[in-house]
């Protein structure tokens, strides 16, 4: 089958499609014919070996997909040849097939299709534990979200809305911000020319609520002064490249609660509401209350081009490698 492979770190560029042995379904496993995978921004700093975990190398990147049951090995139940799934894992997914523990996949809705389901769990389960969660969003809340034309920032928009919230979409140009309306945002923050406190506070001059921020850097703290007090900062990753430094000072006259979500381990350390999350997110999904954004698809042999694309941050929503 071909696959995209890392052989060396690097940017996308290093990236090759090569033909690679076919992974037979053992044990617990089940093997899917990959109609479409999104590329997320941790693909990205997996290949550049800057994401959290290291993998050695040759590997194939990609984490999120869809597509349909060719191989169900020994003791896996729930699942036949022919079902259509979607699914995650840490990589893999750029290639013509993947094979994946079984508990990794769940059934697309019908009348879902494939190329939205392999663009909908990676981000909007992010954006739904952190607001659901971790941020606790209630019917009123004022919510900001920083990188909000992104991936996870545009299921953030849809999700709070969804939730009752009042959503203040922060991005970086007014292509993105219409997006963002389109979504369901109240307010839009440009801050490529607005300072983004001041731009908060003049949607919420007694301070937001929440803060979901994707993309770190110098604009964490300029949105964490913009909060109540008391208010609720979610750090969910670092788009920018920059892991920012927040003055303790502030944290001790504010009083903000500050809180990391990481998706790899939120199940492990919350299984309760991680399990209630993932109900309430598919009802929304097979309801189509929320649907992932698809700004652009590239063939799996254009690989590099989906990630390039991704790391230089002109993606809107999500980008897809079609197999």
């Amino acid at each position: 089958m071909r696959a995209v492979v890392c052989e060396t770190y690097g940017p996308p560029e290093v990236l090759r499609v090569q033909e690679v042995p076919l992974r037979p379904a053992k044990r617990g496993q089940v093997q899917v014919k990959v109609a479409a995978a999104a590329v997320n921004f941790p693909d990205v700093l997996i290949c550049a070996n800057k994401y959290q975990v290291s993998l050695p190398t040759p590997f194939t990147p990609g984490s999120e997909f869809a597509g349909v049951v060719t191989e169900v090995g020994e003791a896996v139940t729930g699942l036949v040849v022919g079902d259509r799934v979607f699914g995650s894992t840490i990589t893999g997914a750029f290639s013509e097939y993947v094979t994946v523990a079984a508990e990794a996949l769940r059934p697309v809705p019908e009348g879902v299709a494939l190329t939205a389901a392999a663009g909908f769990w990676v981000a909007h389960a992010t954006a739904y534990h952190a607001l659901r969660s971790v941020a606790e969003v209630q019917p009123g809340d004022k919510v900001v979200v920083l990188g909000a034309a992104g991936g996870v920032g545009l299921a953030a928009v849809e999700l709070a809305v969804a939730l009752g919230a009042e959503v203040i979409a922060a991005a970086s140009s007014p292509e993105k911000l219409a997006l963002c309306r389109e979504r369901g945002a109240t307010h839009t923050i440009d801050y490529s020319v607005t300072d983004l406190r001041d731009g908060i506070r003049e949607f919420a001059p007694d301070g937001a609520d929440v803060v979901l921020d994707p993309v770190g850097g110098p604009l964490a703290e300029r949105a964490l002064r913009a909060t109540k007090w008391g208010g609720r900062f979610i750090t969910l990753g670092f788009a920018s490249g920059e892991i920012p430094r927040i003055p303790l000072n502030l944290v001790l006259l504010k009083g903000p609660i500050i809180k990391g979500f990481e998706i790899r381990t939120f199940a492990q350390y919350a299984p309760r509401e991680a399990a209630r999350d993932e109900r309430e997110l598919l009802e929304l999904l097979a309801s189509g209350k929320v649907a992932p954004h698809i700004s652009a698809e590239y063939p799996l042999e254009r690989a590099a081009e989906a990630l390039r694309f991704v790391a230089d941050r002109k993606a809107t929503g999500k980008v897809l490698i079609i197999a």
